[in-house]
């Protein structure tokens, strides 16, 4: 009898901990893709709606919000009669308390959505990364806050900010930081996690991007993939000449979403010149452009996803579309469902697990959508408010969302499946 209670206390005990999802340490998830390996999900939501567990005041600002062993992290800028700052603020998951904020002077000049910070905040190996909008980089203790280095990348870097400030966030790889920073000789910078020391440099696009590198493989050699104001680049790991190039001029500099890397093929997804789709060589030598759409796929701000060769895009003009990755055939498109048309239409995407068309979107409305994504149409199962008008990219952890606008943080409950 003691034996069959162990047996059911550990089915049972095992059974809540397959239904608690992983953290959000930075912007895109854990792995850096939009993947979150979450609990299942109600297909019907209760009643009463979501069931909001806090809510916590803060400044307004774009950066998204990350979550690491019980504490979530974003940035945001202080409204101060003593100058202009941007400050860093973590806060208990579990409690909604202020756990510490780190502030530092920054001058926007004439920035343009001069509202606040951009890059989301990096968690690795208890320590916290981050970007400011006008180059500010620093490392600070995630549990403490104390700042342990910090860089000041257009003075050290000769980068002017783009147009709309230093917007990509950090990458962690090995025991250095990846910033997409732009400067006199290269535009990846490699910062040591530890001390802050420039490690090595590549690229020569000389202006920063607005979205993070990307680490590939390609006959057993690693690789950054990085895209930038000119070029798409494929980049040697520690410095040297590219590998190869793609010019792609984008109007005022706008490559922001993340580039994405399936089967040897790279697709960008620029605004207003439209996709790429660029084939690598077998050695990872070489590339050449598949195909381009310059106007009927055109994103935004709003990241793509991938799943078993179909990619689903927010597109500017006709909302979210499905198109084939290797031509670029559009399937569908949802004439504006998840997300209001406008001039500027957002909404954030991730998977809810590694397999399957479960996903979580949070729309510029401030809706959290639960929907299904295949190659045949989009399926929703429910929305619900979840905070105000937004484009911040939200943080999934256990069994809740937390989601920002420019008022406040807030923190739900999600919907577990039985």
């Amino acid at each position: 009898m003691r034996h069959s209670l162990r047996f059911f206390l550990i089915l049972f005990l095992g059974s809540k901990l397959i239904s608690r999802g992983e953290d959000w340490s930075r912007w895109r998830g854990n792995s850096g893709d939009g993947t979150w390996d979450g609990p299942s999900l109600m297909k019907e939501l209760p009643k009463s709606g979501l069931k909001k567990c806090w809510q916590y005041k803060v400044f307004p600002g774009y950066s998204g919000v990350t979550v690491a062993n019980g504490l979530a992290y974003l940035m945001d800028k202080p409204s101060s009669k003593n100058g202009e700052q941007e400050r860093v603020i973590c806060v208990n998951v579990n409690s909604g308390e202020l756990v510490w904020e780190y502030l530092y002077p920054v001058n926007y000049a004439k920035l343009d959505y001069g509202k606040g910070p951009r890059a989301s905040v990096t968690v690795n190996n208890g320590k916290a990364y981050g970007l400011g909008a006008m180059g500010h980089a620093f490392c600070l203790d995630a549990k403490l806050g104390n700042k342990i280095w910090s860089r000041n990348l257009v003075e050290e870097e000769g980068s002017p900010p783009p147009i709309w400030g230093y917007s990509s966030s950090p990458e962690p790889y090995n025991d250095v930081i990846l910033f997409h920073a732009g400067g006199k000789s290269g535009n990846v910078l490699a910062l040591d996690a530890t001390n802050g020391i420039t490690r090595w440099k590549v690229g020569d696009d000389k202006k920063a991007g607005y979205a993070p590198p990307i680490l590939i493989r390609m006959d057993d050699r690693e690789q950054l993939i990085s895209w930038g104001p000119n070029k798409i680049m494929g980049l040697p790991v520690g410095g040297g000449s590219p590998y190869w190039n793609i010019p792609y001029v984008v109007k005022y500099g706008v490559s922001i979403a993340k580039p994405i890397f399936v089967d040897g093929t790279v697709l960008v997804c620029g605004y207003w010149n439209g996709s790429r789709a660029i084939k690598l060589a077998k050695n990872g030598n070489d590339a050449e452009i598949l195909w381009a759409e310059e106007e009927a796929l055109r994103g935004l701000m709003a990241q793509p996803l991938h799943r078993e060769g179909i990619i689903y895009l927010l597109d500017r003009s006709n909302g979210l579309t499905a198109f084939e990755l290797k031509t670029g055939k559009i399937l569908w498109r949802d004439g504006h469902k998840l997300t209001a048309a406008g001039r500027n239409p957002h909404a954030t995407l991730i998977w809810l697990s590694k397999t399957g068309g479960g996903a979580l979107s949070l729309n510029a409305e401030g809706e959290l959508v639960y929907l299904d994504l295949s190659p045949e149409g989009f399926d929703e199962h429910w929305r619900d408010q979840v905070c105000g008008e937004t484009w911040a990219h939200p943080a999934y952890t256990g069994n809740k969302i937390l989601a920002r606008d420019d008022r406040s943080l807030y923190c739900w409950e999600l919907p577990v499946a039985k």
